[in-house]
Parts: structure tokens; C-alpha cells; sequence
């Protein structure tokens, strides 16, 4: 072993890791581990006097047994005392064991703040570089909240050096990063702008890369430096690379900075200054041209580093999306790399261009790349590369080449990568849709795509083709004669059948004139797919078969028999087994007038946003965003078809759609409680024809959850666990059906009516946010999942949901919330908090929950109240006659009373009353009360200091229209508090 003096390394250190690495064994390693760790533990306990040479040689010895992968439960002190140290090397080791073994929620975490403080204040650069890389390295909320003003003070300070300004800048950027409400605003962010036009191009670096995340918080606040970034990205590509040779990176100046100053652009609209933006757009130009010369050099470095800044500069271009000239020869430019060698230059062409083809000005552009782009769809080897194509095909459809490019998409689909046919197939679906050539290819188009990936084709994609068949009258009989085609087929998919069941079964006459085609063989062909279909599609051909009965009478008897099989009549899929009794009742007991009325055909559906579409923005917003600019921006695309129609709540599995009997609505949907709340991750509630009477009255009445379509359907009213009675369901919250939550702050007024007798639905919705919620109580604790959705395909950034308990509540309610894992939604995403509540005592006034997000730059804040009502910590109690009135007479001292007499908000209806009673909480006494009109209900209040009972007694009056509301409970504020919340649901 060579001589190390003292004062040039650590001798001991060394022996130690030559032992360690001679070690022949893993026991013997950790023979001399142990070893070690019993010295060092000696040495820091019994002496006293250990110089700070000898800490750092053990304090490096137990770094490096971490390293090796052992737990190091000591010495986290005798690192700490290091940092006082004036010595470079034994600050550097003190702050290097703190920034690996230390955690962010340490007892030292303190004095180690306070050891920092004082070398940020001693204005020794290298110790301020020290301890600048180990809050950068920590990064703890509570180091932020202690340190974030003096280090915006380093970065604007005159007398700080270059490379202590990169390093605070940096270091202010990880911990805005980590906690942005940390980082104040102030005057140092009009100063800090001014480092753009810093000498150092280090400095320069730094400050843009802090700047650009600064800017998508507050982009007012840094609006100034947009001409300082256009100055210095002048100066950068017009500048010869020997100009700046220590920031040249194979023969390219300054990559990354050029690259950090185009993006932080991209946060801002175009310059209204004609000089200003002239400045930039000769920037750009130099930068396409550049990009045009000959390669200085073979090396992938040179070319990677060209590439980078060149496809930001596109990314600029297409921002601006305000220069018909520079977004054309970006089309072209990226045209080249279509064919290039490189796979990644090919993708990321491919992605660019999908963007390019959202714009007016480089449409047809990109247009001209088409067959090549269909080259690339046929032969890519990397899927990622083909999914691209896809995309950019998609994206450069317009009526022109609609019908070449669905046709080059369908003859791929056969063969495609499973990964991407889902999507394909919604692609394919929706340009058939929006540029159709006729009503009959559009029938065939979606036929043959059901035929080629029926194990793909969503609900959504043949409930759309039935219902545009169903809306225009033209092509009912082409569509019954082409599915009657396809079902001739030996192999059909069961999403074929369905079609064929739903269309047969309305429109099976128009062709029953044919031999080929008539009654008995169009039963015949559809019952000899029956065994063969899941418990839905049966159920949906047993629909077809009580329409053939009215569209065809002389198969009556023969349709009467496969009803009346033992199969169907004793069914174990109780909704199988309901349709077969009733419909058979049905087409045995009504008249032929009553059977035409009930099973007449289905009417035309109302117009509507496809539910194709906002599925597909759901699984590929960035993507499918392109829809949006296209029809904002170019005013002659056609419309879809019938400018598309109904999106109806999908059916439960039970009651798959079939041909309707009457026009009635469709039933609510019927949702597990595990289901997304949002519908972000399953596909939209879908266009679904409408369900039929007899199919939703067969269906058990559900409960409790609720799916909402961000996008595109309303949000339907969420069932409690007792049925609505007929007619009940619209006054039940005197509001329409399909209406969705306030757009606007709701109040505790609003949320009274709402959600007192219910848990889920929608709390708030604009055009940007839409917040659901879930929840449970049991006893005085109840657990609150809120479902922040993001409508838009843009991300919300610092994304920052609080809840507080204003006033007296903080008293009365326990509220924990748990912190959000991320801080950025992104665009068509959902996220999920949990908040738990315990009720402590009886309270007036809901939580308060807060949120706060930059969404394009600006800051957006919504206050609500969370819907937890005094109501939701009820529980049921059942008690005798007897018991309820010797009870009542208890409850008969001044304040325990409360009765109010007042008109019928809602008709009054007896199911309704019931209902509303048990979604409030009440358990319903029957027979106790001697007028059977009346309701009587018991229940208790649980809270955590104490428990109050409550009965109820509600006397309607159907002929004057009012109600006497009698509440007796054993606490004033209870009283008074639960007949103000009945007031507004009677």
C-alpha cells in the first residue's frame, strides 16, 4: 500500500477498502464491516476530542459501507458538526453524507438548515456551492420554506460569481419543483430576467431553464424576457460556432440553450411588436436553413444536437401557427425525415406532422406526404413508429382522400400490432363518420370493420352506426340487406350479430319481399347464432324475435316456441329469464293494435357530439386534438353524419341494448362502486339505442353509483337504493334529468338540494375542470373520494386542492385530507384524493375545499363546499309503536320541537317522499303512524362526543299541496339544523 500523507487523503480509508475489496467471501466482508462499524461507533462514543480529519476519514468509511448496501444507523451528528468546519474537504464530506443518508423528515434537519444558512451568508463561493448542491440534493419542503429567500438574493446579487449564480438557479428551480408555493414572488423576478443577456453562457443556461418553469406559473411576471430570449437566440444561430467555442458541440453553438430559450417561447402567443416578431421569424428561417447545409461533421453527436434545436424551432412554428411560409417549409423540411435511416428522426417527424396537419396554413402540405406515410404504415418495424403513421393519416383526412386513406387503414388493420387496433379502429370509425362518401359506404365501412377487429369495436362505435341508420331513412333497407349478407357468414362476430339483430328487428320488412331474405329465414339465420352469444346479445335477439311477432305474423307460432323453451323460461340469467315471460305474455295477450303501438320503430335520435370522438380524445387527447383545430379553424369540413347523434347512458350488461318498444328514455346507468367515477379510464357513456321498457323494467333497481362522460354525455341522476316511482324521477331535484353540476362556485344552498340524499355525482364543472365525488359514512367517520377531472388536452400544472374548516367547524369536524401524488394533470385525466372526516360534535357549515392550478399559463382558483351535511352521520334506528310514541313524549321540552308547515316544493308523490327519506337517513316506521299517507322515521346522529336521537314525523296533504314537517331530537341546533335541510328537498 503506497504512503498517503495526512494531509493530502485518508490512509485508513484506503486500507480499509483495499480489505474490503481482498474480502474471498461475503462473510468475511461483513466479518470486517462489522469490525469497522464497532471502531468507528468507539471512537465517536468514548472519544471526545476527535479532530475533524478523524471525523471525515469515518465518517467516509460509514459512506462507504452504505454504499456497499448496509444500513447506517449512526455518525449523522459527527457529519453534521463537519459543516461547520472550515476546511473545503471536510465541509464537502459533511455535506455529501448529509445529502445521501439523511432524510427529509430528520430531527437534524434543523441544525443542518442552520449550518447552510451560515455558509450562504459567509460569502465563501465554494462553500456556498457546497451547500447549494445539498439543498438542491434534499429538496424538503421545510429546507424550501427556510431557504428560498436568500437564495433568489445570490442569483440577482452584483457581487455574485458565475458560477454561484448557476448553481442557485438550479437549486431555486428543484425546490419550486418540489414546493412552488414556497418560492415568493418579489422584485428579484423582474431582475432575474436580465440574466438572459448574462456574458456566461453558463448563467444564461441556467436562468432560462429556471425562467421557462417560472413562466407557466406566472407567465405576466416573466412576459418581459420574451425579448431578451429572441435577442439572445439572434445572437446564438447567426453566430459561427467557432464564435462560441466553449459552449460548441460538434460544430453546433450552444444546443441546449437554443432548445431552453425556443421552449420558453412556446409559453407565450407571438410578439406584437412587427420588429420583435420579424427578429424571431429570421431566427427560425436561419434555423430551416441550417438545416439544409451539408452535415460539418459524420459524428451522431453533430447531427443529434442539429436535430434537437431544429425540431424545437418547428415546435415554435407550429405554436404560433401565424406563418403560412415557415409552416410550409417546416412540412417540408420534416418531409425529408420520413424516409431518413434513423428511427427516431422518422417518429419524431411523423409526430411533428401530426401536428402540422392541424393548421390551415400546412394542411395540404402535409397532405402531399400521404402515399409515403402509408409506405411507412406497411413496412415500419417499430410499432411506435407505425402507431405515428396512424395518427398523421388520421390527422391529414379530409373529404378529399377520405375514402384511400380509411381503405389503406382498414387493409393494415388486418395484420396490425394488437397494441394499436383499438384505436385504429375508433380512427377508422370516425373518419367514416365525418367524411362519409355516401350513407351505403359508411354502412359498409363499418361493417367491414367490424367483420376484420370485432374484438376491438367498442360499444360506442356499432350503437353509432344503428343510430345513424336508424336517423336517415334512405339507407334503412340498404343496411338490412348488407347486414343479412354478413350474417350469412360461417364465422360472425358477436358484435355482427348485434347489428344485425337491432337492424333486422326494425327494418327486417324492407327486405322480407325477397325469398332469399324472408320472415323464416331471417329468424332462422339469427336463431342460429343465439347459443352461440353471451347473456347480453341474447337478450337483444330476444328483443328482435317479439318484433318480428309484430312485423311478421305468420312466424308468430314459431317465435312463441323459442320463447317458450324451457331455456329461456327457466333461465339462470334472471334477465333472460324475465324477457322470455314477458314477452312472451305480451305477444299473447295484447291485441295486434296494443303490439303494434308498444313495439312500433325506434324514432330518430337527437343530434349530438359523437360519443366516438370524445372516447377517443379520452384515450389519446394530444392526438385526437387535432379535431378540435381543425373545425375551429377550417370552416369547410363537412359534417359528420347527421352532425352525429343521441348519446344515451349506456345499458347495464344485463339489458344490452335491443330494439325499443316505445319511445321512452332510457334508465339511468347502473355502475359498481369500484367503477371511475369520471369515466377517464373506461371508455364515455356511449350512444347506446334506448333500452326497452319491459328489458329496464326487468332490471333490479340499482344503486348507488354514477358515471360521468367528461366530454361529451351529461352526468345522470344517481339512484338511491330504493326505486323511483313512475314520473318521481324528474322532480326529484327540480332539475332535468340529464343536467350537470353547477358550472359556477356552488354554495352550501345547492349542495343541500343535491347531494343530502345522495353520495355521488357531480360537485363542480366548468369548460376546463370537473370534479366527482364518492362516498361512504358509518357511524360519525365518513371517507370522501373526489375525482379531479381535466377536460381540456393541455396539462393543469401545480395542481393544489386544500380543505379547511372555517369558524366554528374546525371544532366540531376532524378533516384529513391525503396529499395529491402528483402536481400536474394531464390533459383528458383524472385524478384521485381521499379525504377522511370525522364528526366531532353537530355543526352547521360544510369544509371548505379549495383548489388552485395554472392551466395555460394563468392561475385558476375554485373554492366549493364539500357535501358533507350534518344528515350523512345518520344512522337508522327500527323501533315498535310503543317505543316511537313513549320516545316522542320524552322529546317535548322548549327547543327539542321543531315543526314547519309549508306548499310542496315538488307534486307530491308518496314513492318519492319515501325515497327522499331513507337517502336522508331516516329509518321509515310503517304501521306506526294511524293515517297510512303519513311517514314516521327514527334515527340517530352519531358524533364523537355525543349520539342524538331524532324522530320524524311528515303529514302531506295531497289536495292544498303541502306538508307539516314535526322533528323531535334531544339538541336544539340538531333540530333546527335537520328540518332546514327537509325544507328544501319537500
Amino acid at each position: 500500500m503506497p504512503t498517503v500523507a495526512k494531509g493530502d487523503g485518508m490512509r485508513g480509508l484506503a486500507v480499509f477498502i483495499s480489505d474490503i475489496r481482498n474480502c474471498k467471501s461475503k462473510e468475511a466482508e461483513q466479518k470486517r464491516i462489522n469490525k469497522e462499524l464497532a471502531n468507528i461507533r468507539s471512537k465517536f462514543k468514548g472519544d471526545k476530542t476527535l479532530d475533524g480529519y478523524n471525523k471525515k476519514k469515518y465518517v467516509c468509511k460509514l459512506l462507504f459501507i452504505f454504499l456497499l448496501g448496509h444500513d447506517i444507523d449512526f455518525g449523522h451528528m459527527e457529519a453534521v458538526n463537519l459543516l461547520s468546519s472550515n476546511k473545503y474537504t471536510e465541509k464537502q464530506i459533511g455535506y455529501l453524507f448529509i445529502s445521501v443518508l439523511v432524510n427529509t423528515d430528520s430531527a437534524l434537519i434543523r441544525l443542518i438548515i442552520q449550518a447552510i444558512k451560515n455558509d450562504l451568508e459567509a460569502r465563501h463561493p465554494v462553500h456556498i456551492c457546497l451547500a447549494l448542491q445539498c439543498i438542491a440534493n434534499i429538496g424538503s419542503k421545510e429546507m424550501a420554506e427556510a431557504l428560498t429567500k436568500e437564495i433568489p438574493k445570490l442569483i440577482v446579487s452584483g457581487e455574485t460569481i458565475d458560477a454561484v449564480k448557476q448553481s442557485a438557479c438550479l437549486c431555486l428551480l428543484r425546490l419550486f419543483r418540489t414546493s412552488p408555493e414556497t418560492v415568493p414572488p418579489g422584485e428579484w423576478t423582474q431582475r432575474v430576467g436580465h440574466l438572459l443577456n448574462d456574458q456566461h453562457l453558463g448563467v444564461v443556461t441556467s436562468a432560462t431553464s429556471l425562467i421557462h418553469t417560472l413562466a407557466q406559473k406566472t407567465p405576466e411576471d416573466f412576459k418581459p424576457c420574451v425579448q431578451l430570449a429572441i435577442s439572445r437566440l439572434s445572437r446564438i444561430v447567426t453566430s459561427s460556432y467557432t464564435d462560441l467555442q466553449d459552449y460548441t458541440y460538434y460544430f453546433v453553438p450552444a444546443p441546449w440553450l437554443s432548445v431552453k430559450l425556443l421552449r420558453l417561447l412556446q409559453v407565450y402567443p407571438p410578439p406584437e411588436d412587427p420588429a420583435l416578431r420579424g427578429r424571431l421569424n429570421e431566427c427560425l428561417e436561419t434555423i430551416l436553413n441550417k438545416a439544409q447545409e451539408p452535415p460539418k461533421s459524420k459524428k451522431v453527436q453533430h447531427s443529434n444536437a442539429k436535430n434537437a434545436v431544429l425540431f424545437e424551432a418547428i415546435n415554435l412554428i407550429i405554436h404560433h401557427d401565424t406563418e403560412p411560409s415557415l409552416l410550409v417549409r417546416a412540412c417540408n423540411q420534416l418531409g425529408q425525415f420520413l424516409q431518413h435511416r434513423e428511427t427516431n428522426l422518422r417518429y419524431l417527424a411523423l409526430e411533428s406532422m401530426c401536428l402540422l396537419a392541424s393548421s390551415e396554413f400546412s394542411h395540404e402540405a402535409v397532405k402531399k406526404h400521404m402515399d409515403t406515410v402509408i409506405t411507412a404504415l406497411k413496412t415500419e418495424r417499430d410499432v411506435s413508429v407505425r402507431q405515428r403513421a396512424v395518427d398523421l393519416l388520421y390527422g391529414m383526412c379530409d373529404k378529399s382522400n377520405a375514402e384511400e386513406i380509411v381503405a389503406e387503414m382498414l387493409s393494415y388493420l388486418e395484420t396490425a400490432d394488437y397494441s394499436i387496433r383499438e384505436e385504429m379502429v375508433l380512427k377508422v370509425a370516425i373518419l367514416a363518420e365525418k367524411y362519409p362518401v355516401d350513407y351505403t359506404w359508411y354502412v359498409d365501412t363499418i361493417l367491414n370493420l367490424i367483420r376484420i377487429a370485432g374484438d376491438y369495436v367498442s360499444d360506442e362505435v356499432w350503437y353509432r352506426v344503428i343510430q345513424i341508420v336508424i336517423n336517415r331513412d334512405d339507407v334503412q333497407g340498404y343496411a338490412a340487406k348488407v347486414v343479412f349478407e354478413a350474417l350469412q357468414a360461417p364465422a360472425c362476430h358477436e358484435n355482427m350479430v348485434k347489428v344485425g339483430g337491432y337492424i333486422l328487428g326494425e327494418f327486417g320488412n324492407l327486405i322480407a319481399g325477397d325469398q332469399r331474405s324472408s320472415p323464416m329465414v331471417q329468424f332462422q339465420l339469427l336463431h342460429s347464432k343465439y347459443h352461440l352469444c353471451s347473456a347480453p346479445t341474447r337478450g337483444l335477439l330476444l328483443s328482435t324475435y317479439i318484433k318480428f311477432i309484430n312485423l311478421f305474423p305468420e312466424i308468430k307460432g314459431q317465435l312463441q316456441d323459442v320463447l317458450r323453451n324451457n331455456n329461456n323460461l327457466q333461465n339462470a340469467d334472471a334477465e333472460l329469464q324475465q324477457r322470455a315471460i314477458e314477452y312472451l305474455q305480451l305477444s299473447t295477450v295484447a291485441s295486434q293494435d296494443v303490439l303494434a303501438t308498444v313495439l312500433e320503430e325506434m324514432p330518430p335520435f337527437p343530434e349530438r357530439e359523437s360519443s366516438i370522438l370524445a372516447k377517443l380524445k379520452k384515450k389519446k387527447p394530444n392526438v385526437s386534438d387535432i379535431e378540435v383545430v381543425k373545425e375551429g379553424k377550417k370552416s369547410s369540413n363537412p359534417p359528420t353524419l347527421n352532425n352525429s347523434a343521441a348519446n344515451t347512458p349506456e345499458a347495464t350488461p344485463a339489458s344490452a341494448p335491443v330494439p325499443v318498444m316505445a319511445a321512452a328514455p332510457a334508465p339511468a346507468p347502473v355502475q359498481s362502486a369500484s367503477d371511475d367515477l369520471l369515466g377517464l379510464s373506461a371508455g364515455p357513456a356511449a350512444a347506446a339505442p334506448v333500452t326497452n321498457n319491459f328489458a329496464a323494467s326487468a332490471a333490479p333497481a340499482g344503486g348507488g353509483g354514477l358515471l360521468v362522460d367528461v366530454f361529451d354525455t351529461p352526468p345522470a341522476q344517481n339512484n338511491v337504493s330504493t326505486a323511483l316511482a313512475p314520473q318521481a324521477e324528474e322532480n326529484f331535484f327540480n332539475m332535468p334529468s340529464g343536467e350537470t353540476a353547477p358550472s359556477g362556485d356552488a354554495s352550501a344552498t345547492e349542495l343541500d338540494g343535491r347531494f343530502a340524499i345522495k353520495n355521488n355525482g357531480v360537485l363542480f364543472e366548468n369548460e376546463l375542470l370537473q370534479i366527482g365525488v364518492k362516498a361512504e359514512y358509518k357511524g360519525n367517520l365518513g371517507r370522501l373520494g373526489l375525482f379531479y377531472g381535466n377536460k381540456t388536452s393541455y396539462p393543469f400544472q401545480f395542481f393544489t386542492p386544500t380543505v379547511s374548516c372555517p369558524g366554528e367547524l374546525a371544532s366540531a369536524m376532524n378533516v384529513q385530507t391525503k396529499p395529491l401524488d402528483v402536481n400536474t394533470v394531464e390533459g383528458g385525466a383524472q385524478v384521485q384524493q381521499i379525504i377522511n372526516v370525522e364528526c366531532i360534535a353537530d355543526f352547521v357549515d360544510a369544509p371548505i375545499l379549495s383548489i388552485k392550478f395554472s392551466y395555460s399559463g394563468s392561475m385558476q382558483q375554485i373554492n366549493l363546499m364539500l357535501p358533507v351535511m350534518l344528515n350523512k352521520f345518520f344512522e337508522p334506528v327500527e323501533m315498535d309503536a310503543t317505543s316511537f310514541f313513549n320516545r316522542w313524549k320524552q322529546l317535548s321540552s322548549p327547543g327539542q320541537e321543531e315543526q314547519k308547515i309549508f306548499k310542496a316544493s315538488f307534486p307530491i308523490n308518496s314513492d318519492t317522499s319515501r325515497t327522499k327519506l331513507l337517502g336522508f337517513g331516516f329509518g321509515l316506521l310503517d304501521g306506526v303512524d294511524p293515517n297510512p299517507d303519513n311517514f314516521v322515521g327514527a334515527g340517530i346522529i352519531k358524533a364523537q362526543s355525543s349520539q342524538v336521537g331524532c324522530l320524524l314525523r311528515l303529514e302531506p296533504n295531497m289536495q292544498a299541496q303541502m306538508y307539516r314537517l314535526t322533528l323531535r331530537t334531544s339538541s336544539k341546533s340538531v333540530t333546527t339544523r335537520l328540518a332546514d335541510l327537509l325544507l328544501k328537498l319537500f
